[in-house]
């Protein structure tokens, strides 16, 4: 087993896709680097901590990007944003058979305030044009930065979400929380609390990703191969039906969450037996246990705690 959750994003790349066949987009010998960086004399990375290009996944072409989380957190930026929104184009341009997106962000970079916040609503958008496009888009979760800010909305306009329990993925990051309403409202520090809020068991029991691996390179491949193989018989392109069934999964996820005060408690109104064994459970058997659990898959719970 060779650890995901452990790897830079020049390594992903390569586990991922098949072997030797990933061509880079503005690799950092092009030296395309944010210029709001240097002049606030900020360290600046020759990527400027993003990869994109092509690749074959399972034979076919794939395009696919992977953060690097140990440059600033994976945060997006103008240049960022722009090198992830001009591969999504050009996957369309060239009809791709998918595309993958390996992502590891605390959100916008905040040293470029706006360009940032715009670069971000570029890459969501194109997203939706490549799924409007017929091209499926699989977004891969499972970083030790986890996703959270405007990546963590455009992780959720996939098609796919595919986790780790290791992996996070949220709005609000646990300190920004706690900076904003106090330690009362949410303690970062409590770093069990923080997964079983964010985590990828609790994210799959609330059904905002679809697939949970083992933090492991080949799950992690065979998913994103599995998840493309089930996209590309349908319909991927955004529809009124998908458009209602999201909102009353979220309908159901306000009335089971209504007094509770911590993801436990949740997990029990799902119908969870023993919540508390929850985070000790590996990925095979907590999926044996969630599989008649999960928010988006039955009636809305009474609110009650009781089943």
């Amino acid at each position: 087993m060779s650890s995901y959750l452990e790897l830079t994003a020049r390594q992903r790349i390569p586990a991922i896709f098949d072997a030797g066949s990933f061509e880079e987009f503005l690799p950092p010998s092009a030296r395309v680097a944010s210029p709001h960086l240097a002049q606030l004399d900020s360290p600046v990375s020759f990527d400027d901590g993003v990869v994109v290009g092509r690749g074959k996944l399972g034979g076919h072409t794939v395009f696919g990007a992977a953060q690097e989380g140990a440059f600033m957190g994976g945060a997006v930026g103008e240049v960022h944003g722009a090198k992830l929104a001009g591969m999504l184009r050009r996957a369309i341009d060239e009809r791709a058979h998918a595309v993958l997106l390996l992502l590891e962000s605390g959100g916008v970079r905040l040293h470029e305030a706006n360009a940032g916040l715009i670069a971000v609503s570029e890459v969501m958008r194109a997203m939706l044009d490549v799924r409007a496009a017929g091209i499926p888009v699989v977004a891969v979760v499972g970083g030790a930065n986890g996703c959270f800010g405007g990546m963590g909305i455009a992780a959720r306009c996939a098609n796919t979400v595919i986790m780790s329990e290791e992996g996070r993925l949220a709005m609000s990051g646990p300190e920004v929380i706690e900076t904003a309403n106090g330690v009362e409202e949410f303690d970062s520090r409590d770093r069990a609390l923080v997964w079983r809020t964010t985590g990828g068991k609790h994210r799959y029991l609330m059904g905002d990703c679809q697939v949970l691996v083992a933090d492991d390179t080949a799950a992690f491949r065979a998913a994103a191969l599995d998840a493309i193989a089930a996209l590309v018989q349908g319909e991927v392109g955004l529809t009124l039906e998908g458009l209602l069934a999201e909102q009353d999964m979220l309908a159901r996820r306000l009335q089971d969450a209504e007094g509770a005060n911590e993801p436990m408690e949740l997990w029990r109104r799902l119908g969870v037996p023993d919540p508390a064994g929850v985070p000790m459970l590996e990925a095979d058997a907590f999926l044996a246990l969630a599989a008649r659990h999960r928010a988006g898959l039955q009636p809305a719970a009474s609110g009650t705690g009781e089943q």
